[in-house]
């Protein structure tokens, strides 16, 4: 094992990374079996990498910027408790002619090489790598090396007499991957958990039968079959995500809403559960957020957004005053699309406060209330409130019901930019069924400046997509002459990555009816929808069949989804 030439502190002192009164704080704030080089990084006075390039300098040792997880031999990684990984800050890379790679973070902490030493029976040839680097790594590597997909866990539970007591089920790990619980029931809740993440689930579904428990996933918008436990398991599992919820196990009679806080291979996921009764037992759905993944979701770059709409749009968000509404059914990507716009235009000098239901992000710099019909915090009542905090940007998570509408629109005409969802088919069903609500015609014309239609469309699999060559009657039904497609377009095939769907991911398309004077005056007059998408089509508008079609030449999705998708569109 190689040794430093001088001391930890010394080379800092040497080297001017860190100063002698910066190392005699550390010396204070150091808690017992802390590391000094953490409590610096903490106090933001020393660098990571900086700390890892000299430590190797030093101890004459290679260092490391990077880990490939995908070049880990898993064999090596799956012999080391996770614990010890995360506690020794060393991952095993490979292992080539009797000799095995160690990544490590501290070379002073040299007795863990000699465990591994003795453990792989070959030679260990250390190397440096920043302490942030392995953990990330750690989290990556024995996600993968942890294989055992939740229905190889049920050979556990077939083994197992089923006397479980609730109080038993209440302790939960920090994170999942480093449980060592050893009851079949919670490996069995954790590891359909951890393939949910895996699997990029937004739901998970725990339905009751009369003889049988399922549970699926939703993938992508669709629901798949994952597992099927014995009946007799039910109350078990039922009784452990309550517990990880917070809610009451004893009650079975009534709803019950609750929340799970996970971190999963060092990804912090948000859960809202959901439980209700049924004849055969409580049914239960969770709803996954991965926060580090939200926070890239909610970038209007990122949505996909094509360049027209995406210009328009960015330009409409930055007026003064009005109403911009995005319609679509349930879980179309409404909320998401607006929490987009609110980041897009945030800044210092304004005052953006949303009321929504739920609150799905968390958006620094703006305020968000929550609505709570229990003491009468309706949309309606929370608006009002709203508008004596001097704002300059309202968001509405949904306009339900007359009284809303007509409180957004007081709002909008008196100097405020207000944001809102309606559940509409598209654009054009927004203006009436805000007329339909009460609303005068005269101030839904002056007071919208554009309406917003979107769905969400799974998008192909780029490992595994396919070309070939349309036929004319395929291409008409999403209407492309077959005379204007230059090039061929990709169809799903299916493959390990998709989970031999062909599809992997989604993307928005959007129609975007823009409030000019011809359509006020179309409003004005009451002008039905059809009306209505009549003169924008006319006008050269992309309704949202169109904006799929032009995926499809770019060979970002399949005919066959985008008339799922739309089919409720058809003329």
């Amino acid at each position: 094992m190689a040794t430093a030439r001088k001391s930890f502190e010394d080379i800092l002192l040497d080297r001017s990374w860190v100063s002698a009164q910066d190392l005699d704080k550390a010396r204070q704030r150091k808690k017992p079996g802390q590391e000094l080089a953490d409590v610096l990084v903490e106090m933001g006075a020393l660098e990571p990498q900086r700390l890892a390039r000299a430590l190797a300098q030093e101890y004459r040792l290679p260092f490391q910027a990077h880990i490939d997880e995908n070049a880990l031999d898993l064999a090596l990684v799956s012999k080391i408790p996770i614990n010890y990984a995360k506690k020794n800050r060393l991952l095993p890379l490979s292992s080539i002619d009797g000799h095995v790679t160690v990544a490590i973070a501290d070379p002073a902490n040299y007795e863990p090489l000699d465990d591994l030493r003795i453990l792989y029976g070959a030679q260990i040839q250390p190397v440096i790598a920043p302490s942030e680097i392995i953990a990330e790594a750690i989290n990556r590597a024995y996600d993968q090396a942890s294989a055992t997909s939740a229905e190889d866990l049920m050979i556990d539970l077939e083994e197992e007499r089923l006397d479980v007591v609730a109080n038993e089920l209440a302790q939960e790990p920090r994170d999942l991957l480093e449980s060592d619980d050893s009851a079949p029931i919670i490996k069995l809740v954790n590891g359909v958990l951890s393939q949910a993440v895996k699997d990029r689930a937004s739901d998970i579904h725990i339905e009751v039968f009369e003889k049988e428990l399922v549970i699926r996933f939703r993938v992508d918008g669709m629901l798949y079959d994952v597992l099927s436990p014995p009946k007799r398991f039910q109350p078990a599992i039922t009784s452990r995500v309550k517990v990880m919820g917070g809610l009451n196990i004893a009650e079975k009679r009534l709803p019950q809403d609750g929340r799970i806080r996970l971190r999963i291979a060092g990804r912090d996921i948000d859960i809202r559960v959901s439980s209700i009764p049924t004849n055969f037992g409580e049914r239960i759905v969770l709803r996954l957020l991965d926060r580090a993944q939200a926070a890239v979701d909610i970038n209007l770059d990122h949505l996909g957004f094509s360049g027209d709409n995406l210009a328009r749009l960015d330009r409409l968000i930055r007026q003064s005053h009005g109403i911009i509404l995005a319609t679509g059914p349930t879980g179309s990507g409404k909320s998401t699309t607006l929490y987009a716009c609110l980041s897009r235009i945030n800044s210092p000098e304004k005052n953006i406060i949303t009321i929504e239901d739920p609150i799905e992000y968390q958006l620094r710099g703006v305020g968000q209330m929550q609505v709570n019909p229990k003491i009468e915090l309706t949309f309606a009542s929370g608006l009002r409130s709203i508008l004596r905090q001097d704002p300059d940007v309202i968001m509405v998570g949904e306009i339900r019901d007359g009284e809303t509408a007509e409180i957004a629109i007081t709002a909008a005409l008196t100097g405020h930019l207000v944001f809102s969802t309606l559940h509409t088919n598209d654009s054009f069903g927004a203006v009436t069924r805000l007329v339909d609500m009460g609303i005068e015609p005269f101030l839904v014309s002056s007071s919208i400046l554009a309406v917003l239609a979107q769905r969400l469309i799974r998008k192909l699999c780029p490992d595994c997509r396919e070309h070939y060559v349309p036929s004319a009657e395929e291409l008409a039904r999403i209407g492309l002459p077959p005379e204007t497609v230059t090039s061929k377009v990709c169809r799903p095939k299916g493959c390990r990555n998709c989970r031999n769907t062909g599809y992997r991911g989604r993307m928005a398309i959007q129609e975007l009816m823009i409030m000019d004077d011809e359509i006020r005056a179309l409003v004005m007059k009451n002008a039905d929808a059809a009306m209505l998408r009549r003169y924008c089509t006319a006008n050269g508008m992309n309704l949202l069949r169109q904006d799929g079609a032009a995926r499809v030449l770019l060979g970002e999705t399949s005919v066959e989804e985008l008339l799922r998708v739309t089919q409720e569109d058809i003329e």
